[in-house]
């Protein structure tokens, strides 16, 4: 079982390609968090843990992560591009 790790800096529109954000400008989101990735993730169809004392590498403060299980038939630039499409869309 494949396990994918989502830092919020992942979809931070605040963050550039060189601090981490690996999705376009167009579907990146102000400022998410782990409660509405791992909501992301779990509409998308996959399991969601959150873990919150986490701190990416890349940044000073925890934000946490979300670990999704059970994603074996997308990739990763596949289901970083629905989680922050869903999270836009929780958004509205």
């Amino acid at each position: 079982m494949v396990e994918n790790v989502i830092w919020p800096a992942y979809l931070d529109a605040e963050r550039s390609r060189n601090e981490g954000r690996r999705v376009s400008e167009g579907l990146a989101v102000t400022d998410p968090t782990v409660d509405e990735i791992a909501q992301a993730v779990q509409q998308v169809g996959y399991d969601a843990v959150i873990e919150r004392e986490k701190t990416y590498p890349r940044e000073y403060e925890p934000r946490g992560r979300v670990i999704v299980k059970g994603a074996d038939d997308a990739s990763k630039s596949d289901l970083l591009g629905a989680v922050a499409a869903y999270v836009a869309a929780m958004r509205k």
